[in-house]
């Protein structure tokens, strides 16, 4: 675990960078948001082909919604997606 041990030191020093920080900070939340949504569709038993239809669009859409590099998310979609698993939407700050 020696690798993990200089990457946790490297990010330590990174994080201490404003513009870094801000960029870590959103790109968690892309990526959180990309892995609340596959979870939520394979714990209904959803494929990404069943989300598809139910969103009425393609499964290569569900695919970039479930991408964590995806920073396209718009609110209407995240609406959308809350109505498709019937779960309230709530977006806060923290």
């Amino acid at each position: 675990m020696k690798g993990v041990s200089k990457f946790s030191t490297y990010l330590k020093k990174e994080l201490k960078d404003k513009k870094f920080l801000e960029a870590f900070k959103k790109e968690g939340v892309y990526a959180e948001l990309a892995i609340q949504i596959a979870r939520l569709r394979e714990s209904r038993g959803y494929t990404q082909k069943d989300l598809a239809r139910i969103l009425n669009t393609t499964q290569q859409t569900v695919s970039r919604l479930e991408d964590p590099g995806n920073n396209g998310l718009s609110i209407g979609t995240l609406l959308k997606l809350a109505h498709a698993f019937r779960k309230n939407l709530r977006i806060q700050f923290v």
